[in-house]
């Protein structure tokens, strides 16, 4: 088979959608999914052989790029000794223990094989170690495929949440409050009436799928008084954040310590890997210390922990963090100027290397701001810029990734495609990028 249409076609005969992760359906921009063949630097190629620049990044793992030499090397060594064994194996020593070094505030951690596994754990943790059932998160906040958290907003702050997934109890979504982002005062009525059944509060410190939405000042240091108010846990979910803005975590760099961290994304390397960890006195609860269970056959795998580590010492030897930065900014600028020029709205949230342009809508301080954008214009812009060599997230409500495999030149390369999408149609999808 040599087209993506073909692939797809089969998947639908035996996956359901034809797609094994609901985002990867095209569904929010029209059209049908690519199929990939391999990934070098910033770059992809499709089953066609079109090569791609590639701003989803593995919806964020992939801070150095796709193939990485040495991370490579180290998959290729790891692998070589054995796959897994049900064991424990030094390289998980070895990554815990530079989580920690890291990350002063986490004292212990546990790995986990995915950030939707370190989250249903720091909520088992919560609850065991508080007595309590209910939790606070925020509309717009992703924080996996766990039932609680499968939860949006009820007709009231404090009538529960109602589900937003079939098959999802309507007795656990009833331990869910939810509150708009950036709204202390929403937390402190939480608070107020039912601080005493909180086990945590559980945030994306910085949210990232409802596109990219910064905390206001002071957000995050309010949700640490409010839950040291009523005796919850502070949960950051920090799998997209966790060394993304700098070689630790979004909590250390902004000043503001969670009870518990949930990791994922790029500690894994580009494998699936996660992890929570805390305060000692918090994670010793976990079996087989304490009554608070949580197993699993592949936890610490040791090719994904060897991906990881690999990942790790190099952001932390070569610190890209000042350049994903200054390139983040010339995208932002180059993007708002390009589209400002012809008279579209268009406003680029970012922070580092991270980005989502929002087509109208409001200040995007919240969901419902969020929601007010023009989700149609920016499918078109994704087809457009698509078809001119440029891969960005297949929905307005993701964000896009800058790894430091990008450089200066695709970044112009990048406007000038914007640039011509404003001002026409797609040409054919076989031309390439500057």
């Amino acid at each position: 088979m040599t087209s993506s249409s073909e692939w797809f076609e089969r998947a639908c005969r035996v996956i359901p959608g034809g797609v094994n992760s609901p985002v990867r359906a095209f569904k929010a921009v029209g059209g049908e999914p690519l199929y990939v063949v391999k990934g070098n630097g910033a770059r992809i190629t499709t089953v066609e052989g079109r090569e791609l620049i590639d701003f989803c990044g593995s919806w964020g793992p992939l801070i150095l790029g796709h193939a990485r030499p040495e991370v490579v090397a180290a998959i290729q060594q790891a692998v070589a000794e054995g796959t897994s064994f049900g064991i424990n194996t030094p390289r998980e020593v070895e990554l815990a223990e530079l989580l920690c070094a890291l990350v002063p505030y986490l004292e212990m951690v546990r790995l986990v094989s995915s950030g939707t596994e370190a989250v249903m754990t720091a909520l088992r943790l919560a609850r065991g170690c508080t007595g309590r059932q209910k939790i606070v998160k925020f509309d717009g906040c992703y924080h996996g495929h766990t039932d609680c958290m499968l939860v949006a907003a009820g007709s009231g702050l404090l009538t529960g949440g109602i589900t937003s997934s079939a098959g999802v109890s309507p007795a656990v979504a009833a331990e869910i409050f939810v509150a708009p982002y950036n709204d202390l005062a929403a937390v402190e009525e939480i608070v107020s009436r039912a601080g005493d059944e909180l086990a945590a509060i559980i945030v994306e410190p910085v949210a990232g799928n409802m596109g990219l939405v910064p905390p206001a000042p002071g957000f995050l240091a309010g949700l640490r008084a409010a839950a040291d108010r009523c005796g919850a846990l502070l949960i950051f979910d920090e799998v997209i954040t966790g060394f993304r803005f700098g070689p630790t975590t979004y909590g250390v760099l902004c000043g503001v310590t969670p009870d518990l961290t949930c990791l994922g994304k790029i500690i894994g390397g580009g494998l699936p890997l996660g992890a929570v960890g805390g305060r000692r006195e918090l994670m010793s609860r976990l079996a087989p210390l304490g009554p608070v269970y949580q197993a699993g056959t592949l936890s610490g795998n040791p090719a994904a922990v060897a991906a990881g580590l690999a990942t790790l010492r190099l952001l932390e030897q070569e610190q890209p963090y000042p350049a994903l930065d200054r390139l983040g900014a010339r995208l932002a600028e180059g993007l708002e100027a390009a589209a400002r020029a012809v008279g579209v709205p268009l406003r680029v949230a970012r922070l580092g290397g991270v980005f989502t342009p929002f087509f109208g809508g409001g200040a995007g301080r919240n969901l419902a701001e969020i929601k007010t954008c023009d989700t149609q214009q920016y499918a078109a812009f994704f087809r457009g810029l698509l078809a001119r060599g440029f891969y960005l997230p297949p929905s307005q409500f993701e964000v896009g990734f800058i790894s430091a495999a990008h450089t200066p030149a695709m970044i112009a390369a990048f406007i000038d495609a914007a640039r011509a999408a404003f001002a026409g149609p797609a040409p054919p999808p076989d031309d390439r990028p500057a």
